[in-house]
C-alpha cells in the first residue's frame, strides 16, 4: 500500500498522505484488506488519495483476500521474480513498484531498478558522461558486475544525485 501511495509523488507529500491514510486506521494498527474495502471512498480520498491510487489500493486489498498476493511472511519465501509476477497483477503496480517493495520493504540485496529515472541518470553521469540518459539495457549489462548487491549500487546511484553538481 505504501508503495502505491508513493508512486509519482515527492517523498514529503507521499509521507503526508500515507500518514493520513494510516491515521484512518488507528495509525495502521487496524488496517486490513477487508477494512480498507469497507471504508467509504470519500474518507480515503479525503486523506489525499487520488482516484487511481484508491482503485489500485482496493485492487491490492481484493488480491490479498483472494490469495493472488500472499501475506508478507509467505512473500518473503518467494524469489524476486515470483514476487514481481504476483504484485504486478495488481492494478497500478508495475515492475518499478514491485522492485521498490523488494528493496525497501523486504530488504532484498540484489535488485536493480534499471527503468528508474534516477538510477539511469546517475549511471549516465558516472559512466557515460554524455549527458544522455542510458537505456535500461546498458544499466542491466553493466550491473551484472554489482551482483549480488545491485540494491546497494542503486542506493549509491541515487545518492549521487543528491550531490551538488561539479
Amino acid at each position: 500500500m505504501q508503495s502505491i501511495v508513493y508512486q509519482q509523488l515527492n517523498g514529503k507529500a507521499a509521507a503526508t498522505i500515507h500518514g493520513r491514510v494510516l491515521a484512518l486506521f488507528g495509525g495502521g494498527k487496524t488496517l486490513t484488506p477487508k477494512r480498507l474495502l469497507k471504508t467509504p471512498a470519500a474518507r480515503l480520498r479525503g486523506a489525499g488519495l487520488s482516484a487511481n491510487k484508491l482503485r489500485a489500493m482496493r485492487d491490492l486489498a481484493r488480491k490479498c483476500l483472494d490469495g493472488a498476493v500472499a501475506p508478507r511472511r509467505e512473500l518473503e519465501a518467494l524469489s524476486d521474480a515470483e514476487i514481481i509476477a504476483r504484485l504486478t497483477q495488481v492494478r497500478g503496480v508495475g515492475e518499478w513498484t514491485a522492485q521498490m517493495f523488494l528493496m525497501f520493504k523486504l530488504g532484498r540485496p540484489d535488485v536493480l531498478p534499471s527503468g528508474d529515472y534516477g538510477v539511469r541518470k546517475a549511471f549516465g553521469l558516472l559512466y557515460r558522461r554524455s549527458g544522455r540518459l542510458p537505456p535500461p539495457s546498458a544499466l542491466e549489462k553493466h550491473g551484472r558486475i554489482w551482483a549480488p548487491y545491485r540494491s546497494v549500487a542503486s542506493w549509491y546511484l541515487w545518492r549521487r544525485l543528491d550531490e551538488a553538481p561539479a
